[in-house]
């Protein structure tokens, strides 16, 4: 699913209202019905007491078109203008002389603090004060109403996006946001609601279909992307029936020190459960026995010291090399993974203390292989590209070293973001549970085992991202998320491919009792 900016979204809106021979008031009016067909068809008549806070722009307009609809469906509507500047956009003026027409209580001016209703916790707010338009930090009684809003403890909506949030930028103070429930998002969702310091100010969002034209949403190419299931099925390699081991590349994996075996025994068990033919891990001589103990599937080929990484040296010819985890920062290895990567050709994926190797001796990202895929964790990705002053700070940083390095860079958390180019891929899968020792390996593993199987890197990426998430979605479905441990994700990869062409259930039909 795209994710349009702010100024693609006007230039949809204006091309549409031109095709479609509509003004700018009739696109308003169908956008406003939809939040009240959203809200009709979940309150049913209910007369919980609803607020509908109407600023004097385009949002604004909306939340008018919204209040006059629930107020000629008969349900207990109170409505607001926050009166926070002289200037009223056209539709919002338009919709203002509607309201007027259908209730003799006309929308009440909200001047200061003095002027702010009661609301009870088991009200209804729908916030429509800003929309995307907002350029500047709110005043300190709009500050106020927002803070009345969230102690009230109502259950908040908001439309397109809560008032108070940026569509570029962090704001600079908690209290001048609306802090919503739910948003409700014309047409595509926002990069906000996927940004750690944004998307708590949204517990939940939808995107409502407000009739964009169907042309400027396929051709226009957006600068970021939400990855979901119909994102990667397009992505998904199907077997020949003949197909053997050898069609699926030989993943070598590379690391470990004594007491982190484990670590390359997660990737190397991802690298395998994903669909490598063969893997093989490159260890120190203490992770022989455990690796050939534990995972009898993979080979195993020593280094010459007993602990640690000193030498590099195979003599296979593997598709795709991840390397770093658990490897260690000691001298020697530095010095192995130096000599290796100025000799080496073969494509990789870098994770670890790989990462913190290349971050402490920066002139080695110049042997990193094109579309090399970097894996890093939020102090590993500032070890590479330094701080950042905030979530879109460190985006753009992390840009600008993927295009200057020619790197796939994957952002992990919550909402994992893989960047290359002058593209951002925003995955949908996963959740708290992942956020425990080794996952970060399972996503290495996963990673080199698709660009083993001929994925293409930023596609292996964008695909690994996926179901790595998906899988560990499905692992909490029985365990919940305090006991996900790694291995459970691993043991999931298979559900999560079968996933991806289950249908939908469809609707259950309420029988009714004849008699």
């Amino acid at each position: 699913m795209k994710i349009f900016s702010k100024e693609q979204i006007y230039e949809g809106d204006q091309l549409t209202a031109k095709k479609q021979n509509i003004t700018s008031t009739e696109l308003m009016e169908r956008a406003g019905m939809q939040i009240f067909n959203w809200l009709h068809i979940r309150m049913q008549g209910a007369q919980v007491p609803i607020h509908v806070f109407c600023g004097i722009g385009n949002n604004g307009g909306d939340g008018l078109v919204v209040a006059r609809h629930l107020i000629t469906h008969g349900y207990n509507v109170h409505t607001y203008v926050v009166n926070c500047s002289d200037k009223r956009s056209k539709d919002f003026l338009v919709n203002y002389d509607l309201i007027k027409q259908v209730t003799k209580t006309w929308p009440a001016m909200l001047n200061c603090e003095a002027d702010f209703p009661e609301i009870h916790k088991d009200d209804i707010i729908v916030d429509a004060i800003f929309g995307i338009g907002l350029n500047r930090p709110t005043n300190d009684w709009v500050k106020a109403l927002f803070v009345h809003f969230k102690t009230s403890q109502a259950f908040t909506l908001s439309i397109d996006i809560p008032s108070g949030v940026y569509t570029d930028k962090v704001p600079e103070d908690d209290n001048g946001v609306v802090w919503a429930n739910y948003t409700l998002s014309f047409q595509s969702p926002k990069l906000v609601f996927f940004l750690p310091q944004t998307s708590k100010f949204s517990v939940q969002w939808e995107v409502l279909d407000i009739g964009i034209d169907r042309e400027f949403l396929y051709v226009t190419e957006t600068e970021v992307e939400l990855i979901g299931k119909n994102e990667v099925l397009p992505i998904y390699l199907p077997r020949e029936k003949y197909a053997h081991k050898g069609d699926f590349g030989h993943s070598l994996i590379i690391g470990g020190s004594y007491g982190k075996i484990g670590s390359v025994l997660l990737a190397s068990r991802a690298a395998l459960s994903v669909g490598a033919g063969l893997v093989t891990a490159f260890v120190p001589k203490c992770g022989y026995q455990i690796m050939q103990t534990a995972f009898p599937e993979a080979m195993v080929i020593t280094d010459k010291d007993e602990t640690m990484i000193t030498d590099i040296n195979f003599d296979i010819e593997p598709k795709v090399i991840g390397l770093g985890i658990g490897m260690g920062t000691d001298d020697a290895t530095i010095s192995a993974l130096e000599k290796f990567l100025k000799s080496n050709i073969t494509p990789l994926v870098v994770d670890a203390d790989g990462l913190n190797i290349v971050s402490k001796k920066k002139t080695l990202l110049k042997y990193l292989p094109e579309q090399s895929v970097l894996t890093p964790h939020p102090g590993e990705l500032q070890r590479l590209i330094g701080s950042w002053k905030d979530d879109f700070d460190k985006l753009k940083k992390t840009k600008a070293f993927s295009k200057k390095h020619k790197v796939i860079v994957v952002i992990k958390g919550a909402n994992t973001i893989t960047v290359f180019g002058d593209k951002y891929y925003v995955n949908s899968t996963g959740n708290p549970g992942m956020a425990t020792a080794g996952t970060g390996d399972v996503l290495t593993g996963i990673i080199t085992g698709l660009i083993s199987q001929n994925y293409e890197p930023l596609a292996a990426t964008i695909f690994g991202v996926y179901l790595h998430g998906r899988a560990g979605d499905i692992a909490i479905e029985d365990i919940g998320y305090q006991s996900l441990i790694a291995s459970y994700i691993i043991e999931a990869i298979g559900e999560a491919y079968v996933d991806l062409f289950k249908q939908p259930d469809p609707p259950q039909v309420e029988e009714v009792d004849s008699e």
